[in-house]
């Protein structure tokens, strides 16, 4: 499986809610940073604190959750994502849509980093 294969993969197992193939996907110390002001923005260290502490969340928040990806961009041993987050925020009743780059980076075809960028203001918009 190519890099570009594998990180598709991940957003197929995301759509599917399949927690066995990402933690497959993931290398067991995966590092994850999402932008500060994104909801649980930060650094995680570890494939289940990354389910546990970053995605559980999203379903307890977030209804219709979703990343389309627009545009991949292979670069090797990284891969980069470019598309939309779209929900709707469960108390405001608030949808959004924003924009976002992801920056994979993987060894041996697992996932050893992960990179986000996104426009953190009209996500935190939903939530007020």
């Amino acid at each position: 499986m190519t890099n570009l294969q594998t990180v598709k993969s991940l957003y197929e197992a995301f759509a599917a809610g399949d927690r066995h193939r990402i933690l497959e996907l993931f290398a067991p110390d995966i590092e994850w940073i999402q932008n500060e002001g994104f909801p649980g923005g930060g650094r995680y260290v570890g494939a289940q604190a990354v389910l546990d502490d970053v995605f559980a969340k999203f379903k307890v928040e977030w209804s219709a959750w979703r990343a389309d990806v627009d545009n991949w961009l292979d670069a090797g041993d990284a891969i980069i994502a470019v598309g939309n987050y779209h929900g709707t925020h469960k108390t405001t009743g608030q949808s959004m849509t924003a924009a976002f780059a992801h920056v994979y980076y993987l060894k041996d075809s697992r996932i050893t980093r992960f990179e986000q960028y996104t426009d953190t203001r009209m996500i935190a918009s939903a939530m007020r």
